[in-house]
């Protein structure tokens, strides 16, 4: 019987006094999905972009780990000191300065992301890397010509942080915009896959070359070689990356802007980071805490950790790079399944597990690594290496969903990237400057827990976005029989 103005219907009180009614009219007003909706790419295009975005992130991340593992050299080659902390912190200084620059990147690319498009930032990123990359190889020493040594390494240190700044959130955008809703966390854990992929071929050409030539020849001319690898990886990382196809999502989205209706769009990076800036900055918090928390881990981990056994255990710099490879190929195995599992359980889950484990395990991880021999470092660093995992495998998923399509990769590249300039890339030398001044060997372990305190608390905060369409865009799925399958799934408009 149809609704008077007199009836339940009419009256919001009312409503709410009858739920099954409610229920009703409320599923009637939210409008119907239709299979035109849906946006449907094939699971070949999807494996084809995130392999693609993988392999180009792997190449990106070798470039800019080989200066992680080779910061004892650099610190030798190109600040001259008697004290090896003071070259040390120098050497990371540099290491730091390349993040100093990252959100300058992001907010440059970021935006061009948005408006030109993600596969051309991404070309763009990967040239701008292998050139600063392949000119640190080519810089000589303090030795033949002084000052302007570490000046021009400081140089492409910043052309290198310049280009990654538009790297992360570019092609976190891209695979969570191919990937189908219900499988995000899985595909967007091989961007991380690529990421320990390049960190472990940057480790295992560092640990080779030192282990064949010498510490003597290593810092004569041996350093260079990972360095001028970066060349040819690049022009390859470049050649995949023009073959792919622009994201659906971002196809839609220029198709409706370009329709004559549509009001002319803002062409300046300013106007864009003002929007982000106004509209996003609940979400931009968000991402800065979760980015702060997870980089934190990441860099103490994967990058300061041969420094830290060497350092302050006395390790050879070959024997704490193997132990390292050991952990990244041990996270290389599981990180897609955790993507899987978060598919499953939801993201935020998987993130708690994470932040809660280097909450509890840090302080038990380096005593254990304090201890020394084999058996109880590589114990200690899997301790640390399973709490990270979980963070890697969901990130990548989590993080693009917090923001919409017309500003995602802006968005997400600023957050990011201010992030990581602020904690990421200051983790080695904010601790081997905590250790100098407290001369405690677990102040890695104290920066971690605290920094998986605010992980905690932003976890917390965020909504969960497993198995739903990405904000601002349509569902995706892989299959037309799985967009049948939804459309079918909707209950139908109730008859009053």
């Amino acid at each position: 019987m149809p609704a008077t103005d007199h009836g339940p219907a009419a009256d919001p009180e009312a409503l709410r006094r009858h739920p099954r009614l409610f229920r009703a009219v409320t599923r009637r007003r939210r409008p119907r999905l239709r299979r035109t909706d849906i946006t449907v790419t094939g699971e070949t295009s999807v494996r084809r972009a995130v392999r693609a975005a993988s392999l180009g992130n792997a190449m990106e991340w070798f470039d800019f780990g080989i200066y992680a593992y080779l910061a004892v050299t650099l610190g030798r080659v190109f600040f001259p000191s008697g004290d090896d902390t003071v070259q040390l912190l120098s050497s990371f200084a540099t290491f730091a300065v390349a993040f100093l620059v990252r959100p300058l990147g992001g907010m440059v690319f970021g935006p061009m992301g948005d408006r030109l498009g993600r596969k051309r930032v991404l070309a763009l990123t990967m040239i701008l890397m292998a050139v600063g990359t392949f000119a640190i190889g080519l810089i000589p020493s303090y030795s033949s010509i002084g000052f302007w040594a570490p000046v021009l390494l400081v140089f492409f240190r910043m052309l290198q942080g310049f280009s990654t700044g538009g790297e992360y959130g570019g092609a976190s955008t891209f695979i969570a915009e191919y990937a189908p809703d219900r499988r995000r966390g899985y595909f967007g854990s091989f961007l991380e896959f690529g990421t320990l992929a390049g960190y472990v071929a940057a480790a295992g050409l560092v640990t080779a070359l030192t282990a064949w030539l010498g510490a003597g020849t290593m810092e004569a001319w041996g350093w260079r070689v990972p360095f001028l690898v970066a060349g040819p990886l690049g022009l390859v990382g470049l050649y995949l990356r023009l073959r792919l196809d622009e994201t659906p999502a971002f196809q839609k989205l220029e198709s409706e802007s370009a329709a004559p209706a549509a009001a002319p769009a803002e062409t300046s990076a300013k106007g864009d980071l003002a929007k982000i800036f106004r509209q996003q900055w609940p979400a931009l918090i968000l991402c800065v805490a979760l980015v702060g928390a997870y980089n934190i881990a990441d860099y103490m981990l994967l990058s300061y950790m041969p420094t830290y056994l060497s350092d302050e255990l006395g390790y050879g710099e070959t024997h704490g790079l193997l132990i390292l490879l050991l952990v990244m190929v041990a996270l290389m195995l599981v990180v897609s399944r955790v993507g899987r599992l978060s598919d499953r359980l939801g993201r935020k889950p998987v993130l708690m597990a994470g932040m809660l484990g280097f909450l509890l395990l840090s302080l038990p991880a380096f005593l254990l690594i304090g201890q020394g021999g084999v058996p109880a470092v590589t114990a200690g660093m899997l301790m640390l290496g399973l709490s990270l995992v979980c963070l890697l495998g969901t990130m990548s998923a989590a993080l693009p969903a917090l923001f919409p399509t017309e500003v995602r990769y802006g968005s997400l590249a600023v957050g990011y990237n201010l992030s990581a300039s602020l904690f990421g890339g200051t983790t080695p030398l904010v601790i081997t400057a905590l250790i100098g001044a407290t001369g405690s060997s677990l102040m890695p372990a104290y920066y971690a827990m605290g920094a998986a305190l605010v992980g905690v608390i932003a976890v917390t905060c965020m909504k969960e976005t497993a198995r739903r369409p990405l904000s601002g865009s349509p569902p995706s799925v892989t299959t037309p029989e799985e967009a049948t399958e939804l459309v079918l799934s909707q209950t139908p408009e109730p008859r009053f």
